[in-house]
C-alpha cells in the first residue's frame, strides 16, 4: 500500500482518508490510467471501506471529495474497474454518473475463483462547464 500512495503523491493525484472516532473506515483515490503522455488526463478511482461502515454514506463522501479534487487538479475522465457482480459498486458508480464502457470475462482472480470485470467512466467538466454537466453536482 506504501508503494499506491507514493505513487499518488509522485504523480500529485489525491489519496483521501476517512476516519471515524479515531479509526480509519476508508480510504480513495486516483492512480495514472495509463503511463503514456496521451492519458495525462485520465485516472482510476478506486475506493475501499470497512464493511462495518457500510451504508453509512462514507462511501459516497469519499468519493465526491475524491472527485472535487480531479475537477480542481483538470482531470478529464475517470475510469473505474468493478470486480462483478458487485450491485453496491455497480450503483454507487452510476450515481456518481459513471457509465458502464466494458466488461471483461476471468480478468480477475479473488477467493480461488475467476471474476469478471467491469469498467466505468465519467467525464469530469472543466471549471466552466460545472454548472451544466450531468456527471457531478459539485
Amino acid at each position: 500500500m506504501s508503494l499506491r500512495i507514493s505513487e499518488c503523491e509522485v504523480n500529485n493525484l489525491p489519496w483521501l482518508v476517512a476516519e471515524h472516532e479515531n479509526l480509519v473506515i476508508g480510504y480513495c483515490y486516483a492512480s495514472k490510467w495509463k503511463g503514456r503522455c496521451a492519458y495525462q488526463h485520465s485516472v482510476e478511482a478506486t475506493v475501499y471501506l470497512d464493511l462495518a461502515a457500510a451504508s453509512k454514506g462514507w462511501v459516497s463522501e469519499l468519493y465526491s471529495a475524491l472527485f472535487a479534487k480531479l475537477v480542481e487538479i483538470n482531470v478529464h475522465a475517470v475510469i473505474s474497474g468493478i470486480a462483478l457482480p458487485n450491485e453496491a459498486s455497480v450503483a454507487l458508480h452510476e450515481k456518481f454518473g459513471m457509465t458502464k464502457v466494458a466488461h471483461f470475462r476471468e480478468v480477475g482472480r479473488k477467493f480461488d475463483r475467476w471474476v469478471d470485470v467491469g469498467y466505468w467512466q465519467c467525464l469530469l467538466p472543466t471549471w466552466q462547464e460545472r454548472k451544466s454537466t450531468a456527471c457531478l453536482d459539485l
